[in-house]
């Protein structure tokens, strides 16, 4: 069911009060963060590139030893859940499957949906001020150590939250992670784009979550008559650029205006290179 700001549904569409117990005590998503999710935005009843979500769900879920519902199967839940909203034009959806039980067969999957927190809508707007942080290894090491779980969207989410307190309790409303090389790699929820002239610029996909968003501002880019590429940054190249970005499912994108407390002066360019971004990415106008 849904109480106007929240709705929860199961795989086979089945709606349950918000207010009620799910997980058991011992589920091991719960003791241990053991699972994998997915969030995307709902805007008007859609949501966006769910097909793109539910393969990475099922990837990430791959690279943790999970077995996960097919694609498919999370449809109708999907569907429940989009047709019991009640709140705002903009939801947040989250596909999530935590492991369960020590001795349990199976995982524990359902679909939340909750309204775009103000903080997203005002960041589209008004942007972002990030701190750097080493993440603690290089590309290489995570690359060599799958362990690590760098490229999956697990629900072992302590780092990036506490990098997020981090950066609010020091003035700062993000963060952008560095490799111990000094690499860009990400941010805690997000992706890092920037721009060169009419070039958009994104690292590799090494040690980061594939950005799905990412994908679709390159697509539809190119499409508009810019060039993309992906490569290597550093710090250095953030400050140098013409623009740079935070892009994620349900934020969209936020112009990046500090770094370390110091303002980026984008000026023109970059407010008009962000106007023409959040086109090419259907950013709702409405907030």
């Amino acid at each position: 069911m849904a109480d106007g700001s929240v709705v929860v549904a199961l795989l086979d569409g089945t709606l349950l009060d918000p207010a009620q117990p799910l997980l058991r005590p011992d589920d091991l998503g719960v003791l241990r963060g053991e699972g994998v999710f997915e969030t995307t935005l709902v805007v008007d009843g859609i949501a966006r590139d769910l097909d793109e979500h539910l393969i990475r769900l099922s990837v990430s879920a791959e690279q943790t030893g999970l077995t996960v519902p097919a694609p498919d199967q999370w449809r109708p839940g999907v569907q429940a859940a989009l047709q019991a909203w009640t709140g705002g034009s903009q939801m947040v959806l989250r596909l999530i499957a935590s492991r369960g039980p020590e001795h349990g067969s199976e995982p524990v999957c359902y679909v939340l949906g909750a309204e775009l927190p103000m903080a997203s809508r005002r960041q589209r707007r008004s942007g972002v001020r990030v701190l750097l942080l080493e993440r603690g290894f290089t590309v290489a090491a995570a690359t060599l150590a799958p362990w690590l779980l760098a490229g999956a969207k697990t629900l072992s989410y302590g780092v990036n939250m506490a990098a997020l307190r981090h950066a609010r309790a020091n003035g700062a409303d993000d963060v952008i992670f560095l490799d111990a090389d000094g690499r860009v790699l990400e941010a805690p929820t997000s992706s890092v784009v920037l721009a060169r002239g009419r070039t958009l610029v994104t690292p590799p996909e090494e040690a980061i979550l594939a950005g799905i968003t990412v994908r679709r501002l390159f697509r539809a880019a190119e499409s508009a008559g810019w060039d993309v590429q992906t490569e290597p940054l550093t710090a250095a190249d953030l400050w140098a650029a013409d623009g740079v970005w935070l892009t994620s499912s349900a934020r969209l994108l936020a112009p990046v205006v500090a770094i370390d407390g110091r303002p980026r002066a984008d000026g023109e360019l970059g407010q008009r290179l962000t106007a023409e971004l959040a086109s090419l990415l259907q950013v709702p106008s409405s907030d």
